[in-house]
């Protein structure tokens, strides 16, 4: 499991050499050598094989990373991304986290790839694949699978359930992929291909590529080096739907007293975050947020108003939301978590707008399909008239919120102290990942500078999902410094991923939150089983550091450390991974997460229509 770098400085030229291990390409002849013995993968005879079509369409769609956890059917395979000077191949603990990964990496970068072998690496990145499908990120997930002349062939394999059927694997994916391609022969292995990869472009889903582990050496006249351009045909807006939806919205809006504009998670699928601020300036409309799409919209536009989130909402901004007489929701996506237990006091038939990637819904009335949402978007904010009169309320009941109350020297740390120093972190060289549970409500509650990166896993909610998602969303952008919230609970599934983050040289910071166990399931239904034996969290990565020197850790009881350990990490330790573990009471949390406990242990507890 290692990274494979073609180049370490973004300032010198990329070159054919590449060095790990024994392995070396000899830019003179294009061949590899492990060991100083050749293995031809790379060369002008080769370079129409089915290896070297994947990656260079991998190339040819922003890829320049891609996770991996090598395995017996997937190997030939990973020698041609080796090979490719334009892909790092970033050997990740194991297939969970490479998922997880590719997750952070496809939000950063758009479109992330994952390379696993057959059943055991498949299944195992099942999760972190359903993960990405439920947050609508296009990953190409491919996967190396048993020689196709094992197909049909009643043989048992290993990596199998023991039975001669092959296609187990298959039918796990197909819920959770837009699309499933299983590459038996290279006849027809470019068309699936290129049709896997534009149907997760235009779907922003993740799809599924099996490919037999003996044909990535195999040419075929489709393979071409010097490959077609990839080009896949974008959404048609039907012309005439566009217009009625837009002519119908405007006067629905321009006849109420007060509208408002929220945006939602899907916003990201179509890139719409610039229109949705442009019409926002256009229309002098009060701006909210879900709290799934903080830091797709600005929060320093002067008409801002937070995160519209029932009962836990930003002060004041429900309020401004729920007594609007017109509420434009663009890309929304409502669960039991964003909407606090189903608890949101809108009246979506009757006062809202919602426009998703495809359509638009006008209240109880027509819904217009085949629209784009920027397009949208854009011819809306030509028709609006302008009305100020939300913000203007919001400006007249507004109270800003407080500090935390100082601490005395060396009094126990608390969490809403450790995020007040959190804040001054934040600049537009930086990026937030925050893990599931109490880290949502405290991060929701950061404001973040103009440029700062945010993201979470709302809808989905994996346990560990940040460990990954922080490694792979700083390849995809190391010019931020990314900053990670997670728990004890979550850091004990994945913490093994900071091993790649140091083998990568990687200068995140991650805030380990210690409170002894799962505390947001301590306050859905508390138990035993919520107690998780507690590590030296900060120990810990110095052993996974080995001595190497790569790292800072430090393990704050009080504010006064945790100043001293934020001024060595943004000063002498900047370039290097810095971990600091929080020690803080099992039952500090936020009033929010107090709250959707709640909600869902009645949601959970309710008993059957029946009984």
């Amino acid at each position: 499991m290692t990274t494979i770098r073609k180049n370490t400085n973004e300032h010198e030229p990329i070159t054919n050499h590449v060095s790990l291990n024994g392995f070396q390409n000899h830019a003179t002849n294009g061949s590899i050598h492990i060991n100083n013995k050749p293995l031809l993968v790379k060369n002008e005879s080769n370079n129409n094989t089915l290896g070297h079509h994947i990656a260079k369409r991998l190339v040819e769609i922003g890829i320049n990373d891609v996770f991996t956890v090598p395995g017996d059917f997937n190997l030939a395979l990973l020698d041609y991304l080796v090979a490719e000077p334009e892909i790092n191949l970033i050997g990740c603990c194991n297939e969970l986290n490479a998922g997880y990964a590719t997750d952070g990496y496809a939000r950063c970068k758009g479109v992330g790839a994952c390379v696993v072998t057959f059943n055991v690496g498949g299944l195992s990145i099942l999760n972190a694949i359903a993960g990405a499908y439920s947050e609508d990120l296009p990953i190409i997930c491919i996967v190396g699978a048993p020689n196709s002349n094992d197909f049909g062939s009643n043989k048992i394999l290993h990596h199998t359930i023991g039975l001669p059927d092959f296609t187990e694997e298959l039918r796990c994916f197909q819920p959770v992929t837009c699309h499933q391609v299983v590459i038996k022969e290279v006849e027809d292995a470019q068309e699936k291909i290129d049709t896997a990869i534009a149907i997760a472009l235009k779907e922003s889903k993740p799809v599924y590529i099996s490919v037999a582990c003996n044909l990535s050496n195999i040419p075929h006249p489709s393979f071409i080096h010097h490959s077609l351009p990839f080009y896949f045909a974008p959404k048609v807006t039907n012309q005439m739907s566009l217009e009625i939806a837009v002519e119908a919205t405007a006067k629905f809006l321009n006849q109420a007293k007060k509208p408002v504009m929220i945006g939602g998670p899907m916003m990201r699928i179509e890139k719409v975050s610039d229109s949705f601020m442009e019409m926002a300036d256009a229309s002098g409309y009060a701006i909210a947020i879900l709290p799934s799409a903080k830091g797709m919209v600005s929060e320093n536009h002067p008409h801002f108003i937070g995160t519209y989130w029932g009962v836990s909402s930003t002060s004041f901004c429900a309020e401004i939301i729920e007594s609007s007489d017109a509420y434009l929701f663009a890309g929304p996506l409502f669960n039991d978590i964003i909407s606090m237990g189903h608890s949101l006091l809108i009246k979506k038939e009757e006062k809202s707008i919602t426009v998703l990637p495809n359509r638009v819904v006008i209240g109880n009335g027509p819904t217009f399909g085949n629209i784009s949402m920027k397009k949208f978007l854009k011819e809306l904010t030509k028709r609006l008239e302008r009305n100020t009169t939300a913000i203007e309320n919001y400006q007249r009941i507004c109270i800003p919120d407080g500090f935390p109350i100082p601490c005395n020297p060396k009094e126990a740390l608390r969490i809403n102290v450790l995020f007040k120093h959190i804040q001054n972190m934040l600049s537009c060289d930086t990026a937030m990942i925050v893990e599931c549970g109490d880290a949502w409500f405290n991060c929701q509650k950061l404001k973040l500078p103009h440029g700062c990166g945010y993201e979470c896993q709302i809808q989905y909610a994996s346990l560990g999902w940040s460990i990954g998602a922080t490694l792979g969303y700083a390849k995809a952008n190391p010019k931020k410094r990314v900053i990670a919230c997670i728990g004890d609970g979550c850091f004990q599934v994945s913490g093994q991923e900071v091993s790649t983050m140091l083998r990568c040289g990687q200068n995140v910071i991650i805030f380990l939150i210690n409170n002894g166990g799962y505390t947001t399931e301590a306050e859905i239904h508390d138990g035993p089983y919520n107690v998780i034996k507690n590590w030296n969290y900060a120990g810990l990565v110095d052993t996974i550091d080995n001595g190497e020197g790569k790292c800072f850790t430090a393990k704050v009881h009080c504010e006064e450390e945790l100043i001293e350990a934020i001024n060595t990490t943004m000063e002498s330790k900047k370039n290097s991974l810095c971990f600091i573990e929080v020690i803080v009471h099992k039952d500090d949390t936020s009033k929010e997460l107090l709250q959707l406990g709640n909600r869902l242990a009645s949601l959970n507890g309710r008993l059957p229509k029946d009984y």
